[in-house]
């Protein structure tokens, strides 16, 4: 899959060859955002407009636009595995928060 980005938005981007156009869907965000184009500054631009007519359609509704993920979420373990990872932290001389970070970004 390619990915483009857009003020935080991410597009994954798929080229119809039978059609000659590329397809883009914004995948962090819940609201259904596509645009395409023929050439890749056709697709460029359509994304950009696409974000800016979703805000503007937002804003004339009174609704809130979806951001992108904020970079905070919450995540339930067991009291045992939570015991580990903070035990695994003060090891390595890191928060939890940096070293779940850190772990994730490792396995992403």
């Amino acid at each position: 899959m390619t990915t483009m980005t857009h003020n935080g938005y991410v597009a994954s981007i798929e080229l119809d060859e039978d059609a000659g156009l590329f397809h883009g869907e914004v995948i962090n965000t819940r609201d259904v955002l596509t645009f395409q184009g023929r050439t890749l500054e056709e697709l460029r631009t359509a994304f950009a407009d696409t974000v800016a007519d979703y805000i503007d359609w937002c804003r004339e509704r009174g609704k809130e636009p979806e951001r992108p993920y904020s970079g905070n979420f919450t995540v339930r373990v067991s009291p045992d595995l939570h015991r580990r990872v903070a035990t695994a932290a003060v090891r390595v001389g890191k928060s939890v928060n940096a070293f779940v970070s850190d772990t994730l970004d490792r396995a992403s």
